[in-house]
């Protein structure tokens, strides 16, 4: 049967299944009965049966398992599945869980075609073996599909549209209103950085400076500092600008903890326990995190900091032979703290947020500069970070890694939503009760707007997490609750995935551009191309993110329109470029992009359109390149003769990390946070995350005005700092001539970078990510850059024969 494209959301529910006791080939039932009599050395089991979604070979949904019904499991679940999906049927796929694995009962299939024309099917549907015959019990499933595609949906391609936008639906926490948010690029922005940026209004935008603010949420924290990280390290300072000192700045980040502590102020942390930070494996962890001797600080102080692994109940999850808790991270990275009331004469005190990519650790302060050698000396002389050398050191030199990163400020009611997660996550692994009650404290105002409707710096915000019950107290127990709640099910617990329903979402709205920043960019597994290398259902990565994005881009080709897509990434993932993890993340990278640009490519020949795909669809990294001044740092040791770090040092060139995790559209909605684009943040029940979704509604994008406000100036306050400057096209950014213009300059700044001699620096960041794509779509080498400058490691990626995807997707 062909496959048809299923582009837009299907509303399941799985009803019950019926007469599974008696079946085909050697009895279910006694396959049943073979289960309940397990022989695993577990004594009496218990038939677990649950039912699964899928999409020809894509899981999108999954109920429950329902113990003790094994010939009539009921479980009553409803499901709203985004889907971009090519599939001939929507399949149902009944199973029993046993320590083992799990015992196929059989399948149920829905031909797609009956789906289209959007009514609703509502059926038993017979359930067949491995060959497509019905079972002998007359096995049946009853179930109830109606699907929506896309273009029928109420937003498509409309943008946010009104100060009426609802937010995204189906999610656990709903937008809120009279909110306050500040932006920020990078950890500081120091006063030499400039660029003037025209607003509507008559106003201009003003860079916020992230961790000044940080450190001044903290000094002024009366009852509470609640933080959690990814990595927190004690042994930081959040004030190093000479020229903007702060009374008490130089303290580190510890010290001052422990000081707000003292005060009486409740200083609660939630640091992720990097599992391979234990024993032998290596004194920082696999990751560096420092997790045990943050823990070791705080230790016998009034700071109560609690090291919680990634599956608190220790429940033993072993997937692909590997434990969750050594596999899967807390990647949240917030601040929560109570501060004044802005005006002198209130004593009242409310709650502030900081949410978005930048943990509280080493190797994080930098600034628009990105200075690979000449902060050596100063602000980054007891911060030197550079995993991509084995051996990389302060006493050897530069160059550092730089390190771009994206965070936000959130004020008003959506603060609360981000106080209630750190809540839900400590009574689930923080163990003693110690948080600040707030019904007791009389000078905090309860949950209210902060700015008034009409006022043109207004925000409406939401938050979204990929988390589950393992991590957050007081998750829903029923499935019904659950997705009443915005939640759906795991194996074995609840589950909410609302930023990539949050990505999605954005995406199918979007007008005319989007604008992307990641430190990762892979997924749609489903939809990538058989080569025969690899098995795809094997992948996983089946977030819809990358093909949503290529999708929307033929979507508006067919329709006649521009559309362009930026996605900023670094040159690799962190650590030894050459390893075999970094090669394997680089091969899903490739093998995503490749099939985004055959979606692309097979568009524009439809349509007879001859331009570079990279108009509509462009991939950039950062990197800076210094020449050598007078006066500099001199380094005492030298790095291994004819290492990676010798060659970088020699050509004083490196890559600027890009750890961001923000997407733009139409310059008038954004999202950030801590998740990347990969399978890992996108899932739910594997990293745990956090993100802001946000639009003012007094600056939309109309028929005659395109969006102006605090996004737009944010965006072109980014582009100034890759590009080193500002272009007319660069407020258009769906134009064939900023598109046009950005990839030449990206071009430019790629060969300088990678020339043999250095005449000056390089005067922006911006380079093309280095690759070429074929008149098919197939990403290919750029001619003459096999490997990455100054490495032996390849742009393309490889294949890992022997790294499980799970780790790496």
């Amino acid at each position: 049967m062909a496959q048809i494209l299923l582009h837009g959301t299907l509303h399941v529910t799985i009803f019950e299944a019926s007469d599974l006791h008696k079946g085909n080939e050697p009895g279910i039932f006694r396959k049943l009965m073979a289960n309940i009599e397990e022989t695993v050395g577990v004594g009496q089991g218990t038939p677990k049966m649950y039912a699964t979604v899928d999409l020809e070979k894509a899981r999108v949904g999954r109920t429950r398992m329902i113990e003790n019904e094994p010939a009539n499991p009921r479980w009553h679940e409803s499901f709203h599945i985004y889907c971009a999906h090519l599939a001939s049927n929507v399949i149902f796929t009944v199973k029993d869980d046993n320590p083992i694995g799990a015992t196929l009962i059989g399948r149920a299939y829905v031909p797609v075609e009956e789906l289209l024309n959007g009514e609703e099917i509502d059926r038993w549907v017979e359930i067949c073996d491995r060959e497509m015959n019905p079972l002998d019990s007359g096995a049946k499933i009853h179930v109830k599909l109606q699907f929506f595609e896309v273009t029928r949906e109420k937003g498509f391609n409309h943008g946010i549209g009104s100060s009426k936008y609802p937010g995204v639906p189906y999610t656990f926490f709903p937008q809120r209103k009279g909110c306050k948010v500040s932006l920020y690029q990078d950890a500081h922005v120091p006063d030499n950085f400039t660029p003037k940026i025209p607003l509507s209004g008559g106003n201009y935008y003003e860079p916020h400076r992230c961790w000044e603010d940080i450190f001044d949420a903290i000094t002024n924290a009366r009852h509470m500092v609640y933080i959690t990280g990814w990595s927190v390290y004690t042994e930081i300072t959040l004030i190093r600008d000479s020229r903007r000192s702060k009374p008490g700045g130089d303290i580190t980040l510890g010290e001052l903890l422990k000081k707000k502590a003292s005060e009486g102020v409740k200083v609660c942390m939630l640091v992720w326990d990097d599992r391979t930070s234990v024993g032998l494996l290596k004194k920082d962890g696999l990751m560096a995190t420092h997790d045990e001797v943050t823990e070791q600080f705080f230790r016998g102080s009034e700071v109560h900091c609690v090291l919680c692994p990634r599956n608190p109940d220790d429940g033993g999850s072993i997937v692909q032979d590997l434990q969750i808790s050594t596999m899967f991270t807390h990647h949240q990275k917030i601040v929560v703290v109570d501060t004044a009331m802005p005006g002198r004469e209130s004593e009242k005190r409310r709650i502030m947020s900081f949410v978005g990519g930048i943990d509280l650790c080493d190797g994080r302060y930098d600034s628009q500069f990105h200075s690979l050698f000449r902060t050596l000396d100063t602000v980054h002389h007891d911060d030197f970070h550079q995993p991509n050398f084995p051996d990389g050191a302060i006493t050897k030199g530069g160059p550092r890694e730089p390190w771009h990163d994206i965070h936000s400020r959130l004020e008003g009611p959506i603060a609360w939503d981000v106080l209630f997660n750190f809540e839900q996550r400590w009574r689930k692994q923080g163990g003693k009760d110690v948080l600040a009650s707030l019904r007791e404290l009389d000078d905090i105002i309860p949950p209210s707007p902060v700015t008034f409707h009409e006022d043109p710096e207004t925000w409406n915000v939401q938050l979204f997490r990929s988390i589950d019950g393992g991590a957050a107290f007081g998750f829903p127990d029923t499935p019904a609750d659950a997705a009443r709640a915005g939640l759906v099910s795991g194996k074995d617990n609840i589950i909410d995935r609302s930023i990539q329903d949050a990505y999605i979402h954005a995406i199918r709205r979007a007008k005319n551009f989007i604008y992307i920043e990641n430190q990762y960019f892979l997924g749609s597994s489903f939809a990538w191309e058989d080569t025969g290398d690899i098995k795809l259902e094997e992948v996983g990565a089946l977030h819809l993110i990358p093909k949503e994005l290529s999708l929307k881009i033929v979507n508006k080709i067919e329709a006649g329109e521009r559309f362009s897509v930026y996605v900023v990434l670094p040159m690799w993932p962190e650590g030894i470029p050459e390893s075999a993890s970094v090669q394997a993340i680089l091969d899903w990278q490739r093998r995503t992009m490749s099939m985004m640009y055959k979606d692309v490519i097979t568009a524009m020949q439809a349509r007879g359109i001859e331009e570079d795909p990279r108009n509509y669809l462009t991939f950039f990294c950062l990197a800076n390149r210094e020449v050598q001044k007078s006066g500099g740092y001199e380094p005492s040791e030298h790095p291994e003769a004819g290492s990676d770090y010798e060659k970088a040092q020699q050509n004083r060139r490196f890559m600027i990390y890009v750890h961001s995790k923000m997407m733009i559209v139409d310059d008038e909605y954004i999202i950030v946070g801590s998740a990347n684009i990969n399978q890992r943040s996108m899932d739910g029940a594997r990293d745990s995350e956090i993100a802001m979704g946000a639009y003012q509604p007094n600056h939309l994008t109309t028929r005659n005005q395109p969006a102006r406000g605090q996004i737009h100036g944010f965006r072109m306050s980014l582009w100034y700092e890759h590009l080193g400057m500002l272009h007319d096209s660069f407020p258009h950014p769906e134009s064939q001539q900023c598109a046009e213009k950005v990839n030449q300059i990206a071009d430019k700044y790629w060969d300088l970078y990678s020339s043999e001699s250095l005449e000056r620096d390089l005067p922006g960041h911006l380079l093309r990510y280095p690759i070429g794509v074929s008149s098919e779509g197939d990403v290919t080498e750029l001619p003459g850059f096999e490997c990455f400058p100054d490495t032996n490691a390849r742009v393309l990626g490889t294949k890992s024969d022997y790294l499980p995807p799970i780790l790496t997707t």
